[in-house]
């Protein structure tokens, strides 16, 4: 009888010792730790897509399916809003290093497929895009709000309503709510790249003789922000 326990003993830890116990998941069976998963469709709807869109488009926040936006933001910068967020705005930083849930491989991934699904080199082909960071380098100047106020007037109005309030195509664009939830480079980045998903033309217009210029773009922004009344605990 001894002889028999023992055998069966030894039995049960050489099965211990293999992935053969019945109810014992398969290792390609296990469950990634949240740190471990590297697929762009799982990283992109568990992160991403509750304000981007499922597929990038159609979201409450900028679409990122968008060859045009993909265009005017280089990669740098998509890793680093990714990564660190942007304060004062409802976009959080993911990165561990931030307080978020992602390791800097993962930041990578999202990066890399964004690009390779929705940026098409061809977008913009041939065309001047106004600078993304609105600086003074190349002869731009500063942002006059007056000066955008009547480009506002001759470009945006149709849409927006002559005060930026709403019109019959677009929604409020100086309505206190939305102007404490984004950037003045939001409002910079939308007025180039548009939403084409929310049928919003990007800086080249729909139907307009001319594209804006970099001073207009800039011009415009300075007008938006000097519509921002100030909200307590917001970051300037």
């Amino acid at each position: 009888m001894t002889r028999f326990i023992t055998a069966a003993f030894a039995a049960t830890l050489a099965l211990a010792g293999c992935d053969a116990v019945p109810g014992r998941p398969r290792p390609d069976a296990r469950e990634l730790a949240p740190t471990e998963v590297m697929a762009f469709e799982m990283l992109y709807a568990r992160n991403c897509a509750g304000c981007h869109g499922q597929t990038g488009r159609l979201g409450a926040a900028r679409a990122l399916n968008d060859p045009v936006y993909l265009a005017v933001v280089r990669p740098e910068r998509v890793r680093q809003v990714i990564a660190r967020g942007v304060p004062g705005t409802a976009q959080p930083p993911f990165a561990l290093s931030a307080g978020g849930p992602l390791t800097d491989p993962q930041i990578d991934v999202l990066v890399r497929g964004i690009n390779d699904r929705w940026r098409r080199p061809g977008a913009v082909a041939g065309q001047q895009i106004p600078p993304y960071d609105g600086g003074r380098a190349a002869g731009r100047g500063p942002g006059n709000a007056e000066r955008g106020r009547d480009v506002f007037a001759s470009a945006c109005a149709r849409c927006h309503g002559d005060d930026g309030r709403g019109g019959p195509k677009g929604g409020g664009v100086t309505d206190a709510s939305y102007l404490a939830l984004v950037s003045d480079q939001h409002l910079r980045t939308t007025i180039i790249a548009g939403r084409s998903d929310l049928g919003m033309p990007d800086w080249r217009g729909d139907g307009r003789p001319a594209p804006l210029t970099p001073q207009q773009v800039s011009d415009v922004v300075a007008w938006l922000v000097a519509q921002r009344r100030p909200v307590p605990g917001r970051l300037p």
